[in-house]
């Protein structure tokens, strides 16, 4: 568990004062400056921070062996295809039987859209290397020690909580996405998705390869159907658009059923350099 408090308040501490800086870079200064790019390398760099701390803490206890084995998960491409079409299609998926749901209900469809689905299918290949920040420490490192102490089911929900909670200081920064949304149902939504991505975690045996690739996907299709309020200024308000809690009802839909397929899982394989086998791993 120290190891854990360890990582988190690490994470924290590094993202949330890079993000700071950043913020108050851009306010003073004028775009596409030099000191506004010096803003995006320290906000960049913030987004790194779960790995930078997860190689740090894992380079200090395991030393070079459980290092490699760490970043190697984020190559591990061997795994069935339906791995990588879920990894791929899961938010477009959930979007859309939003948008059917909305259709059903209200016997009008959502705003779809715009952005080409060409665009989005370059995009998520190219920014998926760029995950690595995030998923080695939330998926390589949390996931598997915070899974030996709650099981797998527990670890996947506390581990999205703290995951959403993380991308707190965005809802804050004018001109993010995120900016003036509501935080309660981001933090629902990011708890269930997190449980998805546990699940293909777990199933593709440790590659973080294919949770960079659903990060990616989820990052680059999820305004298949937007659920943005472009009025919203009141970050802890539960209003928000019909979409939205649509969404999050088909994510904690799809949860459910893969909170109970992963009753009693740990993934103590994961920690072979730190963690002695255990009879109760299950791959």
């Amino acid at each position: 568990m120290r190891s854990l408090l360890k990582f988190f308040s690490l994470t924290y501490i590094l993202s949330w004062s890079l993000w700071i800086a950043a913020a108050a870079i851009w306010r003073a200064a004028p775009t596409f400056s030099g000191l506004a790019s010096l803003g995006s390398f320290l906000y960049l760099l913030g987004v790194f921070a779960p790995a930078l701390a997860a190689i740090a803490l894992t380079a200090l206890t395991d030393g070079r062996a459980g290092t490699l084995d760490l970043l190697s998960r984020t190559i591990k491409w061997s795994a069935s295809a339906r791995w990588y079409v879920f990894a791929i299609g899961y938010i477009a998926a959930i979007k859309i039987a939003a948008a059917l749901l909305l259709r059903i209900t209200t016997g009008t469809w959502p705003a779809f859209g715009q952005e080409p689905l060409y665009i989005m299918a370059i995009a998520i290949p190219f920014s998926t290397p760029v995950q690595a920040g995030e998923e080695i420490g939330w998926r390589g490192y949390a996931l598997p020690r915070l899974s030996v102490r709650l099981g797998l089911s527990g670890a996947s929900i506390a581990l999205g909580v703290i995951w959403a909670c993380w991308h707190l200081p965005f809802f804050f920064i004018l001109g993010n996405d995120k900016s003036g949304q509501s935080f309660p149902l981001y933090l629902l939504g990011v708890t269930a998705l997190s449980v998805a991505m546990a699940w293909l975690y777990w199933r593709t045996n440790g590659s973080l390869l294919l949770t960079m690739l659903m990060h990616a996907a989820v990052n680059n299709t999820k305004d298949i159907v937007p659920s943005a309020v472009t009025t919203a200024t009141n970050v802890f308000s539960l209003s928000s658009s019909r979409v939205a809690w649509l969404s999050v009802a088909v994510l904690w839909t799809c949860a459910a059923y893969f909170l109970v397929r992963m009753r009693g899982v740990k993934l103590g394989w994961a920690l072979k350099q730190t963690v002695p086998p255990r009879r109760y791993d299950t791959t």
